[in-house]
């Protein structure tokens, strides 16, 4: 897929706001414990792929927990250890930034069980920039479980849900530099998991 970016300008995959919320002392701290672990601390990759995985495997989706919680920024995800894929998304977003890896959202339109006439859903996931490689790069920080194996990698890519045209489902090509205005105005009238209508299945 040929990725369209939202912003020529690289800088502004590296800002904060509202939801990417880097400003926060949390996320700060954070990304500072993950970076100061790693054996080379100039090597993009390992700093990518070693907050990838904090985020993919120690930050719980919330619908595989059956948690009733809505997180809605980088800062709560961080916070209560959970989130949606769409928040999950922004807590990657948001360590990465602070770290200066330029870092967008991307979306993808899923059905909501196996079949079409289960309805549609919109998936949340991040592009990463790497500057040696001079490419973007999709990454899926959901959470692995069974038949979903994601993974960091560079040459071929590994996401959680590669889509099904035949089912109607979509890989939107932008690369947004912020997050998606209906996704998080949608997650934002949230009060539970379950809450109704929060589901969005069109970008």
């Amino acid at each position: 897929m040929e990725f369209v970016l939202e912003s020529d300008n690289i800088n502004d995959y590296l800002k904060s706001d509202k939801y990417i919320d880097f400003y926060d002392e949390s996320i700060q701290r954070k990304a500072n414990e993950l970076f100061v672990s790693l054996s080379n601390k100039f090597d993009e990759k390992e700093k990518i792929k070693t907050t990838y995985e904090y985020v993919r495997d120690e930050i719980h989706h919330s619908g595989d927990i059956d948690s009733e919680k809505v997180t809605k920024t980088a800062s709560e995800v961080l916070k209560c250890k959970e989130g949606m894929c769409v928040t999950k998304s922004l807590l990657l977003a948001a360590l990465l930034r602070y770290g200066g890896i330029p870092t967008g959202l991307c979306y993808q339109r899923l059905t909501k069980g196996d079949t079409p006439d289960t309805g549609y859903v919109i998936h949340g996931l991040n592009a990463v920039y790497l500057s040696d490689e001079k490419k973007w790069v999709r990454l899926d920080a959901r959470g692995n479980k069974k038949n979903v194996d994601a993974q960091f990698s560079i040459d071929e890519e590994k996401i959680a849900f590669p889509i099904r045209i035949e089912y109607g489902e979509v890989d939107y090509p932008i690369i947004y530099a912020i997050p998606h205005r209906l996704v998080m105005e949608t997650n934002d009238k949230r009060k539970n998991r379950h809450d109704d209508p929060w589901e969005l299945s069109e970008i």
